[in-house]
């Protein structure tokens, strides 16, 4: 079984992510969902972070725009200099 999706995060990358969430089974129908919803929130966070490479008159997006844009969503994440 071929487990590469169009939109390039494969059905092993989710069931990774989810055992990280702490997720201990889940159905085979719900990955299509997954997808979904980890492309909003990364388009979300992807957006913030340029707007903060821009605002620096950067061309690099860094991990600090990327902390800075988890903690403009709710999401701080700790470690990365803040």
């Amino acid at each position: 079984m071929n487990h590469v999706h169009p939109t390039g995060i494969t059905t092993p990358a989710l069931k990774r992510l989810a055992r990280r969430g702490g997720v201990k089974r889940s159905s085979n129908r719900v990955y299509g969902d997954m997808r979904g919803a980890l492309k909003i929130f990364l388009e979300g966070v992807i957006k913030d972070a340029v707007l903060y490479t821009e605002h620096g008159y950067r061309s690099t997006v860094t991990s600090l725009d990327i902390t800075y844009a988890l903690k403009r969503g709710g999401r701080t994440l700790y470690g990365f200099g803040i």
